[in-house]
């Protein structure tokens, strides 16, 4: 376990015994500490239909979230590994006689099916997924319902404090749905999860150019420009983009479908792009396959993905192992899950510990301001203590506790990092023209934006040799040294410098 997770760990054991007296604060410290060391949590935001429950089950590598026309996620429903296959729920406020504490986990045609009819779901606050696979050992996957949703508001205002460590917001494009939520709640994921622990994926890249075969190519171009929309840069670290359908689809490729696509390949080219120009005259057109066949491909591929899948295995590809490869890499999956990688779960104890501290400053803030801790005021105030009621805590105490906490955030330089980079990203170095820009990017860079190991900070390749590592590692800890020391550096320019030569002293090391 790393210095930074023991010493929030014990933080957290100071909290709860200054706070004894107060179940909802314990319950929710000691949770905090029972998720230390374990997955990093990340919640899958967007609007409804933008393929929330599409990416997750592609990232699982089996259908295990429920998809289709509809709205399907209507609860946050949190996904992990388990031993077994198990769903439990959890309600709001106390559990009825008649309410159950878990749901069948049924399996129809090699899916997980959630039966949600025995549920009065404005009272669940979420269901969690057990289910056995090593691609959720180092990662808990919430799917939460769409931004417009109804049950957006209660979802993000109860879970963004303390459940989730870094967020993956999908957009279709850059909508007003997409837009008023990361204003509304922008703040909110920014103070509790950071710029730095959020990503924005363009989840339908397949539509962006219109199912043509480079399509997502096209979609890629367009995420590299949100990377620098003033709309998007202050609430994420990044954008990228992915076709969630053929994702999923390459995921969990079945070998009656191969031999179905196999069989469209081989006839002639322009028969075959005559019938993929339409969904409908692809299900119309007679021949190789009957008419179910060809709605069961584009229900799992969709148009883009038949046109994709039918041209690779005209090229060559052979099998269904190599077209799986081959889907997943051209659907964007395979950066998505190095950008998770490199820029998440090589941070997972900085985000971890951060969350924790933040909880805890929470719980210190309500303390302080009289402010119960559930966020429930007492109608009713009284000089004598109440069942149920929090009894105070000695002013004393409280301070203690907030030491404890500065002391081990200012010792937590990954954690000033992240701050660092969340400011950044809200407000970049004060210096005029593009020498602004450039500075800024590069300060990104170093404080760890495209991943926290030495050659990603200071934008070498990953084979370099550790003279020459060193080398640029000192060249640029003489630049920002300079930027330090400058007399005329503005607060923001100087107090960021400091950090990012930190950061270099660590590299060299």
């Amino acid at each position: 376990m790393s210095r930074l997770l023991d010493e929030t760990r014990g933080v957290l054991d100071h909290a709860v015994t200054v706070f004894a007296g107060d179940p909802h604060a314990v319950g929710a410290l000691t949770a905090q500490r029972a998720r230390l060391g374990g997955p990093l949590r990340v919640a899958l935001a967007g609007s409804i239909k933008t393929g929330k429950s599409t990416l997750l089950n592609a990232l699982v590598g089996e259908q295990i979230a429920p998809t289709g026309v509809g709205e399907c996620t209507r609860v946050t429903t949190h996904y992990a590994d388990g031993p077994s296959p198990r769903i439990g729920v959890t309600y709001r406020g106390a559990r009825r006689d008649d309410d159950p504490v878990e749901l069948p986990a049924l399996h129809r045609r090699g899916s997980l099916v959630i039966e949600t009819e025995r549920l009065d779901l404005a009272r669940v606050a979420a269901l969690h997924v057990d289910w056995p696979t090593q691609h959720l050992r180092d990662v808990t996957l919430i799917d939460t319902p769409g931004v417009d949703s109804p049950a957006t508001r209660s979802v993000w205002g109860e879970f963004s404090e303390d459940v989730v460590d870094c967020v993956v917001h999908l957009v279709r494009h850059l909508h007003e749905p997409d837009v008023a939520f990361l204003e509304s709640y922008g703040d909110r994921v920014a103070e509790n999860v950071g710029a730095a622990g959020t990503l924005v994926v363009l989840s339908r890249a397949d539509e962006v150019g219109g199912g043509r075969i480079d399509a997502v190519m096209a979609a890629q171009q367009v995420a590299r420009r949100y990377r620098t929309d003033p709309a998007l840069r202050p609430w994420c670290a990044t954008t990228t983009t992915v076709a969630g359908l053929v994702a999923e689809t390459a995921r969990t490729l079945r070998g009656v479908e191969f031999t179905a696509l196999r069989a469209l390949a081989r006839l002639d080219r322009a028969e075959l792009d005559a019938q993929l120009l339409t969904a409908d005259r692809f299900v119309q057109a007679s021949g190789v396959l009957p008419s179910g066949t060809r709605l069961a491909l584009l229900d799992r591929f969709g148009l883009f993905g038949v046109r994709l899948a039918t041209s690779l295995l005209r090229r060559g590809v052979d099998d269904s192992a190599a077209l799986a490869t081959e889907l997943g890499r051209r659907s964007g999956l395979d950066e998505l899950r190095d950008i998770l990688a490199a820029r998440f779960l090589a941070r997972r104890d900085v985000f971890q510990a951060r969350s924790a501290l933040l909880a805890v400053e929470r719980f210190l803030a309500r303390a302080r301001s009289g402010v119960p801790t559930t966020g429930v005021v007492d109608p009713r105030p009284s000089p004598v203590p109440r069942a149920g009621v929090p009894r105070p805590v000695a002013p004393a105490a409280l301070a203690a506790l907030a030491e404890h906490v500065e002391r081990v955030r200012s010792g937590a330089h990954e954690i000033v990092e992240l701050d660092v980079l969340t400011r950044l990203r809200r407000r970049p170095l004060d210096v005029p023209g593009r020498a602004g820009t450039a500075l800024t990017e590069e300060a990104e860079r170093l404080l760890g934006d495209q991943g926290p190991a030495p050659t990603a900070r200071l934008g070498v390749a990953d084979d370099t040799g550790a003279g020459d590592l060193r080398a640029v590692a000192l060249a640029a800890l003489g630049r920002w040294r300079g930027h330090a020391e400058n007399p005329f550096a503005d607060p923001d320019t100087a107090e960021t410098a400091q950090v990012v030569v930190r950061s270099l002293e660590g590299v060299l090391s």
